[in-house]
């Protein structure tokens, strides 16, 4: 499943964001250019990736970090298993080398693209991200990877491509959670082509100045922050730009639960969860409150313009 603050009033501090014996070596890294050890990033994990700070605007909360072993050791990724402890217990037996991906449909070049390639397409950005799940919790997550837009645009889609349909590998060898039949694989997610081509919409190759972890997305996943967090695919393996609104997995699912949009809203619950406020990870003691949550999970100014004249009760 891909369900995948605190307001500070200066900017967050990297020794924050990145994992204490990262801090100093990141630094190091950043020296050698973002690009300079991309082609070993994709055989390691915890191998160091380095990353420029984005100059996308929101693409740098001012919240407040969580902990990285909160945001990899509690997940929804159901390939790996139900409970939320389950992905970290089971996600290494996912083989991300080697590792390419399909993107086809309405576009004049179609093409694969093997993962070293994919990590030289563009220059690699550190993204502060809030990360709201449909459960009612939330974190903060720093990011590395580069706008979607950027591979979409190398494939030229034509005046058909409407939508863009994301899925993700299915592979009961490597996947022990397919066996349970929870939904209907592949996962299927999806976007509106300029949701898609938003700058924040990131296709993320790690996390907390490292690759991705397994139990996270490896190698490369979809983060689109204004939206429930499992809109964001993880594992990818086929892109496909197509001129029909494609049906994703938890829609397919239970329909009047899942809507396309999925946009964090407030004023929208969800059947079984109110959506007014969520519990941000690592804020767990006996007296924390619960925080109201934002429109569009605070990125409003960016993408509300998205959404102008929509009905967001009905297109949920």
């Amino acid at each position: 499943m891909h369900f995948h603050p605190d307001r500070g009033h200066g900017r967050t501090l990297e020794s924050e964001v990145t994992p204490r014996s990262l801090y100093a070596s990141r630094r190091e890294l950043l020296a050698l250019g973002a690009g300079a050890l991309l082609p070993t990033m994709a055989q390691a994990q915890g191998a160091k990736l380095a990353a420029g700070k984005s100059a996308v605007a929101g693409a740098l909360v001012m919240d407040k970090p969580t902990r990285y072993e909160d945001a990899t050791r509690y997940n929804n990724f159901y390939e790996f298993g139900t409970d939320k402890a389950e992905p970290a217990r089971n996600a290494h037996t996912l083989k991300t080398t080697p590792w390419s991906v399909v993107v086809e449909g309405e576009c004049a070049k179609p093409g694969r693209f093997d993962l070293e390639a994919l990590l030289k397409l563009s220059p690699m950005e550190e993204r502060l991200y809030r990360l709201r799940c449909v459960e009612g919790w939330s974190m903060v997550i720093p990011w590395i990877g580069y706008s979607l837009a950027e591979l979409i645009k190398r494939v030229e889609p034509t005046s058909k491509a409407k939508f863009v349909e994301f899925v993700t590998l299915a592979d009961r060898a490597q996947m022990p959670g397919l066996r349970g039949g929870s939904l209907d694989w592949p996962y299927v997610e999806g976007l509106r082509i300029d949701e898609a081509m938003h700058p924040l919409t990131l296709l993320a190759f790690g996390m907390y100045g490292e690759v991705m972890p397994k139990q996270n997305g490896a190698p490369l996943r979809l983060v689109v922050p204004w939206k429930y967090g499992f809109k964001s695919a993880k594992s990818i393996v086929r892109i496909r730009l197509v001129e029909r609104q494609p049906t994703s997995s938890w829609t397919k699912a239970a329909q009047q639960e899942y809507g396309f949009y999925s946009n964090v809203n407030p004023k929208v619950d969800h059947p079984r969860w109110s959506q007014a406020s969520e519990r941000r990870i690592g804020e767990d003691g006996l007296f924390a409150k619960k925080r109201p949550t934002l429109m569009f999970n605070g990125y409003e100014p960016q993408v509300g313009q998205l959404y102008a004249g929509m009905d967001l009760r009905k297109n949920y």
